[in-house]
């Protein structure tokens, strides 16, 4: 038996023990919740901020002035600042759903080169038959039925170039409807849907529209743009076939060179377009979405106002230091 001084001494060491074992436990816990918790956001840099509400007043004179209904998103790809018009509300997309196939086909060609045999590859063949046709279809309508033969990618380039219904009605029927919203539920995208094949009258006067919000479109771009749906080689092919050049309200009116990756939506009393416009040094993301409109022109000019403004806040960003000060190649002595 231990003496009594003896074991109440000992008692005590191990409750010390026990007591640094507990924090250090709880300092250890504290540090890796630390270590999981996402990085604050970057502190808004107060002269840009002046620029983004600028921005919002002229969007919202634009807004004012147009009859019809006017939804947007844009999102600074460096910083991750927004900004949002309606951009929650559900929108008729017309052409610009075809983004959302066009990610569905870079998937499963993904998807088959990782042994998923069942995917579509781009290199997989067709060949064009006159069944095929429907209207507004510039280019097959122009080729060799039974003779001409293509590949996915050569149809997703038709889809994008020049909204080519029949080329984008076959990638449709290649890859399976299904899968294009199952890759958009996997996204989070639970308002963006493929509920028709382009054309299909039938299916639009019973309700059946493709649909999607000016914020779910452009989540998807930038879950593309960062790499969360398709590995480097892909994404860049994928953005390189979306900005391929077409007639679009996003581009129009911002300089010749200036790269952006978009695809525009026409229909009765619809106007829609949606893209990355890669400005160097401050890329974003703008979705701009019209309807009942009582003049198309009037919503093309809106969604090309708002693009130019936006580009015009974009530049500075990404040609200024976080002062404003900007240094042209021909102006970069010293004053």
């Amino acid at each position: 038996m231990w003496p009594i001084d003896l074991g109440v001494e000992v008692i005590g060491h191990l409750r010390e023990r026990s007591v640094l074992r507990r924090i250090l436990l709880l300092l250890l816990l504290v540090r890796a919740s630390a270590q999981n918790q996402p990085a604050p956001a970057p502190t808004p840099n107060p002269k840009q901020q002046v620029l983004w509400e600028k921005l919002a007043v002229s969007i919202g004179e634009i807004d004012r002035g147009l009859d019809g209904v006017l939804g947007i998103a844009i999102k600074d790809l460096t910083t991750d600042q927004t900004f949002f018009l309606r951009a929650e509300q559900v929108f008729p997309q017309a052409s610009s759903i075809k983004i959302a196939v066009l990610a569905e086909l870079y998937h499963q060609s993904q998807l088959a080169s990782q042994g998923h045999s069942e995917d579509a590859k781009l290199t997989d063949g067709y060949t064009f038959e006159t069944s095929d046709l429907v209207p507004d279809s510039d280019i097959l309508q122009g080729l060799t039925p039974g003779v001409t033969r293509l590949t996915n990618r050569d149809l997703a380039t038709m889809m994008v170039a020049v909204s080519d219904n029949s080329a984008t009605n076959v990638l449709i029927d290649r890859l399976g409807m299904e899968k294009v919203n199952a890759l958009m539920d996997s996204l989070g995208l639970v308002h963006t849907r493929l509920r028709r094949k382009m054309m299909d009258l039938r299916a639009a006067r019973e309700g059946r529209e493709n649909l999607s919000t000016p914020r779910e479109m452009m989540s998807l771009l930038e879950s593309l743009y960062r790499g969360k749906v398709l590995n480097k080689a892909l994404t860049d092919d994928f953005f390189k076939v979306l900005s391929t050049h077409k007639a679009s309200y996003i581009p129009r009116d911002l300089p010749a060179d200036v790269e952006s990756a978009n695809k525009p939506g026409e229909l009765e009393g619809v106007r829609n377009d949606c893209g990355i416009v890669f400005v160097p040094n401050r890329p974003y993301a703008i979705c701009v979405m019209t309807t009942y409109l009582t003049n198309e022109r009037a919503g093309e000019e809106a969604i090309s106002k708002i693009s130019v403004a936006a580009y015009r806040m974009f530049s500075r960003f990404g040609r200024a230091s976080e002062y404003g000060r900007v240094v042209s190649p021909a102006n970069s002595s010293p004053p």
